[in-house]
């Protein structure tokens, strides 16, 4: 694997001075506080659940093969089954934990479980779908209940291994890591996205709202049932602001930054929904996890609104694939070919993935992606505002500042 890359815009930003005062205060009292001495956590695995957005080879695994390059030009060089050219959010948690990226729970090849599992696979849901793969426009069977059952099923399996022995064994995790691991989740974006192509009015899909969140919260509770104590949440980012949105609803209203407005506050009434339900499982479950609801839609969004803050420019421009419109998108997908009008188009990369925030029209390039893993993981966005590092602390145990 070649040796990580920083991304060129990782320097443009400074680590909030929130987290800066965090971290000297325990600095300063770890002396005298033996349990404080000890914040950093030192997660031995991770565990994923979620979509595109986190999905590492899932749903290439288990169906038609990996896009194709330039998919993963950047940092893998190779097609890996990640819709973007290089490495997600979840690639940068797992190396900033000092962990391998996460192999997919479908992949049967060249798989090692030793540091974690990733049950995310692209087009996923957190409901049930009720279209899936029509004519590749539908939805991922392994919705969140699926990868739920994958879940339970590969700590069961791993149990039966390690009492086997052999190599297979040493392949999985330790039995202790399920209950010590990092358990992360990104997922609903495509449930929104299952609303506004199902031609639901918006005030149709704000409705259906309680009952995905309710769904989550049940698979979330399964989960901790389980062993999980630990949990990452993502709420959703501004689905508004990606191109596949943006030229499938020309007529909706855009706000100051071209983005459609009504469909990112469906996401905002997502996430508010979502915090709502966070705020009550920390309440409810027991023992007692340690929960943080991460505002991601608020980082993706300033990409979209100041991108020359963080070097970005062309923000609502796919970088990669081709159309006939002023977001390049939803003629010929990334890294495809298709006969338009008696010629062959590519789907091609543009020439600096590094200075774009959107990759094929729906996922993040690895720049993009970088910059958001770094502002999330400082705590700034997080509920509660801890960083990343500090995350198997209890909200109740923070100091008081």
């Amino acid at each position: 694997m070649p040796a990580p890359m920083e991304s060129p815009n990782a320097a443009r930003f400074a680590v909030p001075v929130f987290s800066c005062f965090l971290y000297l205060w325990i600095a300063a009292t770890s002396s005298l506080n033996p349990v404080w001495a000890s914040q950093v956590c030192e997660f031995p695995a991770i565990f994923n659940f979620g979509d595109s957005n986190s999905d590492t080879g899932g749903l290439a695994a288990a169906l038609w093969g990996a896009p194709p390059l330039p998919n993963g030009q950047t940092y893998f060089r190779r097609a890996t089954g990640r819709y973007s050219d290089g490495r997600l959010i979840i690639d940068f948690i797992a190396q900033s934990f000092g962990l391998p990226y996460l192999d997919a729970y479908l992949n049967s090849v060249g798989t090692n479980f030793t540091h974690g599992v990733n049950f995310a696979t692209s087009a996923s849901t957190i409901e049930l779908p009720s279209i899936i793969f029509p004519h590749l426009d539908g939805f991922s069977p392994f919705y969140l209940g699926i990868q739920y059952d994958q879940y339970m099923g590969f700590m069961s399996k791993s149990d039966f291994l390690r009492l086997q022995g052999g190599v297979f064994a040493s392949l999985v995790p330790k039995h202790e890591f399920f209950n010590n691991a990092l358990y992360t989740f990104d997922i609903g974006q495509n449930d929104l996205g299952r609303g506004f192509f199902g031609n639901k009015t918006i005030k149709q899909v704000n409705d259906s709202m309680p009952d995905i969140i309710d769904q989550f919260s049940r698979h979330v509770e399964n989960i901790h049932q389980l062993g999980a104590r630990y949990l990452w949440i993502h709420n959703t980012g501004p689905i508004g602001c990606l191109p596949y949105i943006l030229v499938k609803f020309p007529t909706a209203e855009r706000d100051e930054f071209g983005c459609a407005k009504a469909h990112n506050e469906v996401a905002q009434y997502f996430n508010h929904k979502l915090k709502e339900a966070v705020v009550k499982l920390r309440q409810s479950l027991s023992p007692p996890a340690a929960i943080t609801y991460v505002d991601v839609y608020s980082v993706k969004y300033s990409l979209y609104s100041n991108p020359g803050k963080y070097g970005f420019e062309k923000p609502l421009e796919a970088c990669c694939g081709y159309g006939e419109n002023k977001y390049k998108y939803g003629i010929v997908g990334c890294g495809y070919s298709k006969v338009v009008n008696g010629s062959e188009v590519f789907g091609r990369a543009c020439g600096r993935p590094s200075v774009r925030v959107n990759w094929d029209g729906i996922h993040y390039t690895e720049a993009a992606n970088h910059l958001i893993f770094h502002r999330i993981s400082s705590g700034a966005f997080s509920d509660p505002p801890i960083p990343l590092n500090m995350s198997c602390r209890h909200h109740n145990h923070l100091p008081q500042i």
